[in-house]
């Protein structure tokens, strides 16, 4: 049998009935009618005319509070937050270094923009294989502008520091002088591994990025929350990166309805943690971390990735079940990656049914007819 393409696997998991990750797939005329039903609830204070008025400036100010933050800017994406936060700590310390991850954002999906656009010079602390340890940037000798920090870290299935080693590393950046930064992306899914609020977790950050699509489930769309001065900065900044819109009440009015579910975070991550223990019992399978951290969590399945996504797309033809949907490089030789992420989507399934969905799954992966598809 004729392996399908890319595309076309997807499409097969999008026309199912129920999907694992995430809320589940994107329906336009729902997402509009929620919309209406947003707008209608704030009242009709009419459109934000390039960042001034309307929803998103109401947006900045709620969003810029639950951080506990003076001020904040929406930005259409967070590749635009993340470069412009960088260059303005680099302006300020008057140098052009900055630290992150070697599996940060900037570094491996963004071309190397913080180079091509700004001019900033990339220090990169730690292995890429665990998180960021105090003694890592302990032996960092030459100036920085600017630690960036990553909060859960999405590359290694959601890890996070303990408290304790992230006030060391924030104490550190303090001493030297170094601006802290926040990649945020995730944010919202930390508040239960913590214990904390959101004001709390942003507390030791200079600047701080946060998404609304990704947890949130909002059609696209990033704020950047720090000083009044910062903001202002990147008010510029994004004038000049083509950020600043004519209009963006859609996003405002998506990131507001996505916000209803920060309430919903330590539900997620409780299924989560649920269901890692059950795949974790199955012969072979690994997780990590053990247990997760968030919602979020890497799965390592003993079989080649094209075959357990030729599984999946046999159980969406007879199920309408989209399990595994995508699988991620793996260093371990014989294992493919998944990554789960858990939202509402979850709900449509009890435990039981998902033990039972990727037992099947597996079998189905390793039987010896499974690699009949070229």
């Amino acid at each position: 049998m004729e392996r399908p393409t890319p595309e076309r696997r997807q499409e097969i998991f999008r026309a199912c009935a129920r999907c694992l990750n995430g809320h589940g797939p994107r329906r336009i005329p729902a997402e509009l009618a929620a919309l209406a039903a947003a707008a209608a609830l704030a009242g009709d204070t009419g459109p934000d005319v390039y960042g001034k008025g309307g929803a998103l400036e109401a947006l900045e100010r709620d969003v810029a509070r639950l951080l506990g933050k003076p001020a904040a800017v929406f930005l259409p994406s967070g590749t635009m937050a993340q470069q412009i936060a960088l260059r303005l700590h680099a302006e300020t310390a008057r140098c052009q270094r900055v630290a992150f991850h070697p599996t940060c954002h900037l570094e491996v999906h963004e071309q190397r923009a913080y180079s091509e656009l700004h001019g900033l010079e990339a220090h990169l602390v730690g292995r890429r294989d665990r998180l960021l340890e105090l003694a890592d940037l302990e032996a960092v000798g030459e100036p920085l502008a600017a630690l960036l920090l990553e909060l859960p870290q999405r590359d290694l299935g959601g890890l996070l520091p303990s408290w304790a080693e992230l006030s060391a590393q924030a104490d550190w950046a303090r001493r030297r002088g170094v601006a802290l930064h926040l990649d945020g992306a995730r944010l919202w899914e930390c508040a239960p591994f913590y214990g904390k609020s959101y004001a709390e977790l942003a507390a030791p950050f200079d600047s701080v990025y946060v998404s609304f699509y990704k947890a949130l489930g909002g059609i696209a769309g990033a704020l950047l929350a720090g000083s009044e001065a910062l903001v202002a900065g990147a008010r510029v900044w994004q004038r000049r990166h083509g950020g600043n819109l004519v209009s963006m009440y859609p996003y405002a009015l998506s990131a507001r309805v996505g916000l209803e579910r920060l309430g919903k975070m330590a539900e997620y991550h409780e299924r989560a943690c649920r269901i890692a223990a059950r795949w974790r019992s199955l012969a072979g399978v690994r997780v990590t971390p053990d247990p997760p951290h968030t919602n979020m969590f890497h799965v390592y399945v003993p079989v080649d990735g094209e075959r357990l996504l030729d599984a999946s797309v046999q159980l969406a033809e007879l199920e309408s079940v989209a399990l595994i949907t995508r699988t991620r490089a793996c260093d371990v030789p014989g294992f493919c990656a998944v990554e789960v992420s858990i939202g509402d989507a979850a709900a449509a399934f009890d435990d039981d049914e998902l033990e039972t969905l990727m037992r099947r799954l597996l079998e189905c992966a390793q039987a010896p007819g499974s690699a009949t598809r070229k």
